[in-house]
């Protein structure tokens, strides 16, 4: 379809949600049947149920619903980035394929479009449906990132949001590989407005962020935003290294000024051990660095298509 008659865009990703998308597709009709023109673009992060089948068959019936199918599971923040890429629409709304963000809330977005911003994003009421582990996991990690960071992300935010093509035509541009767009979306400035939506209950189906991958997000999150475990590296390397000193002079005075020798295998094999694990630690973290200097370096595709009935 044409930029010039698409007014909305839809991307949703998704993976292992065959039993969802319909009713999903329905309830979006519901709400964008009144506005002039949309398009819906389901991303396939390489689904191993029949997700795939069923996108085909609602795009044999429903002419605005499209999909593309990524060759492989690329990740959730990828999978984003291969349906922006592909949207046409003046607006583009980004949105999770397991039923838990409210299309009504669309119609919110909309009104806020219209008064002038250009980005509307959503906050999460984890007050809901959110296991305590999560809720705090998730608080934490955002607090941290606030704090070591540029972005001010607020607890709860989500892929949820609304954007305006000019902000499209910035984000094409980041070629980076470990994207986090929640961070990126902050990072970009223009006119921002904030929702609060209360998520629906999944209709079938799990979470598909398991631990690992939570994990991960908040490492590209810190990493791609933040150089302070490289500062604080530093900053643990200068204190133990004076605090090493100020030892070796007390050790000194002992020695000669005092009648007690400087002794003791424990405390000597504890610093051992302790200054070891701060080096191996350490070096983990800038390893982590280096290693995603080297996968930008090498340059390969962040996703690939394999099917897709856009044109």
């Amino acid at each position: 379809m044409n930029c010039d008659t698409v007014e909305i865009s839809i991307v949703i990703p998704v993976y292992n949600e065959q039993d969802n998308v319909n009713s999903l597709v329905c309830s979006l009709i519901d709400v964008l049947d009144k506005y002039n023109s949309y398009e819906i673009i389901f991303v396939n992060d390489g689904s191993k149920d029949d997700t795939l089948n069923v996108l085909k068959d609602i795009c044999k019936k429903i002419n605005n619903v499209f999909y593309i199918s990524l060759s492989r599971n690329f990740g959730h923040q990828n999978a984003l980035r291969a349906g922006i890429e592909k949207t046409s629409g003046k607006i583009v709304i980004s949105m999770d394929g397991d039923h838990q963000h409210p299309p009504y809330i669309i119609d919110e977005m909309m009104n806020k479009w219209n008064e002038g911003y250009d980005i509307v994003s959503t906050i999460r009421d984890d007050s809901y449906n959110v296991s305590l582990f999560k809720r705090h996991t998730s608080s934490m990690f955002y607090k941290i990132l606030s704090k070591i960071s540029d972005v001010n992300l607020k607890n709860g935010s989500a892929d949820f949001r609304l954007f305006d093509r000019k902000v499209v035509d910035v984000l094409v541009r980041f070629q980076e590989r470990s994207i986090f767009y929640r961070g990126v979306f902050t990072w970009l400035g223009f006119k921002q407005f904030e929702l609060t939506y209360i998520p629906e209950k999944r209709m079938s189906g799990g979470s598909k962020y398991t631990l690992r991958k939570m994990v991960g997000l908040a490492v590209d999150g810190i990493s791609s935003f933040s150089f302070f475990p490289l500062r604080l590296a530093a900053l643990v390397g200068i204190s133990i290294a004076f605090v090493s000193f100020i030892y070796v002079l007390y050790a000194f005075y002992v020695k000669i000024f005092t009648n007690h020798a400087v002794s003791g295998w424990f405390s000597i094999m504890a610093g051992i051990y302790f200054l070891g694990g701060i080096q191996l630690l350490f070096l983990g973290m800038c390893g982590e660095y280096i290693g995603r200097i080297y996968m930008e370096v090498k340059g390969r595709p962040n996703y690939i298509i394999a099917d897709s009935n856009i044109k």
